[in-house]
């Protein structure tokens, strides 16, 4: 394992499985007590740092919401069930560790692996409170400063110039004041840190469900099966040329395709999901369907039948041009 992995530590609030040998644990268990209990729906990060990579699983309310991975690209988000696939089911190396934080800490996180960090002014000696300090206080800065050390990586979050809030993988007790303050000390190498910042932190994103998107394209083959079968032969000619055609408006439809493995899976959330699926689905159908003897809203009722929960919560019926009873 690389020691830039190996040595990465986050913040936490508390910790629910200290970092331990990812022999001894199953994920998917794991995964599953994390939501089972009401008083376990909490938020926080599962953490597996593997020999080539390290993963990162975020949770909100007990539930896995998003994922990245830093690999030899570096950091990105990854879909979630990708994420799932990289964590080997009978590994002989690896470490994993399960810790609770706030929504706030997670927001930095996701956005320090994902969003490209703003630049400092050249004249400005960051690694300097005495200077970077009044520098954030003088244009009210808003957001994020992340400072990495020895593969601790501590977050500060201001708002209008000050700390609002502090999230230290150091050791630290007291205020806010003297746990910044501690980070800056002279035993801490920060003078050989690196430090990043963000404006405008967003709330952690979260990804559509896994089941969701499954869903998603086994309805998308079933109706193309189907058009074939009431005689529309070019129905796959159809679906993909309207893949094609919404690829620019909906990225998302780059993880779908009929009939074959898509060439990627997607991170979208589920109102821009259901929305391109949506969208294709409707092309597909007005100009692959029988409008009379097999209308489409039949067609739909008769195909999503098993699901009509999940897409209804989803947002799916909605969207799509034809009143489904």
């Amino acid at each position: 394992m690389p020691s830039i992995v190996a040595g990465l530590r986050y913040p936490y609030s508390r910790v629910l499985l200290p970092r331990t040998r990812l022999a001894y644990i199953h994920v998917k268990n794991l995964l599953t007590d994390a939501k089972r209990e009401r008083s376990a729906r909490l938020s926080g990060y599962v953490a597996v740092w593997l020999p080539e990579e390290f993963v990162l699983l975020y949770l909100q309310g007990g539930e896995v919401v998003n994922a990245t991975v830093m690999d030899a690209k570096g950091f990105h988000a990854l879909a979630i069930s990708s994420a799932l696939e990289r964590i080997p089911t009978e590994p002989e190396y690896g470490e994993i560790c399960f810790h609770e934080a706030e929504d706030d800490q997670l927001a930095c996180m996701f956005a320090a692996q994902t969003v490209p960090d703003e630049p400092w002014p050249a004249e400005l000696k960051v690694s300097d409170p005495a200077a970077v300090f009044p520098f954030l206080q003088s244009i009210m800065f808003d957001g994020s400063v992340e400072i990495t050390t020895e593969g601790s990586v501590n977050y500060l979050v201001f708002r209008a110039g000050a700390v609002d809030s502090a999230y230290l993988s150091i050791a630290a007790s007291g205020s806010a004041v003297d746990r910044v303050a501690k980070l800056f000390a002279p035993e801490s190498k920060v003078g050989q840190a690196k430090f990043r910042r963000w404006s405008h932190i967003e709330p952690l994103p979260t990804q559509a469900p896994p089941a969701l998107v499954q869903a998603y394209r086994e309805l998308s083959n079933a109706i193309v099966q189907r058009l074939v079968a009431n005689g529309r032969e070019s129905a796959p000619a159809i679906a993909e040329h309207a893949r094609q055609n919404l690829l620019k408006a909906h990225p998302v439809l780059e993880g779908f395709s009929i009939g074959k493995k898509p060439a990627r899976e997607p991170t979208a959330d589920t109102d821009r999901l259901t929305a391109a699926v949506a969208a294709w689905l409707s092309e597909l159908m007005w100009a692959g369907a029988d409008h009379e003897s097999h209308p489409p809203a039949d067609l739909l009722k008769e195909l999503t039948w098993d699901r009509r929960h999940m897409f209804q919560s989803a947002g799916f019926y909605d969207r799509m041009p034809w009143k489904v009873k």
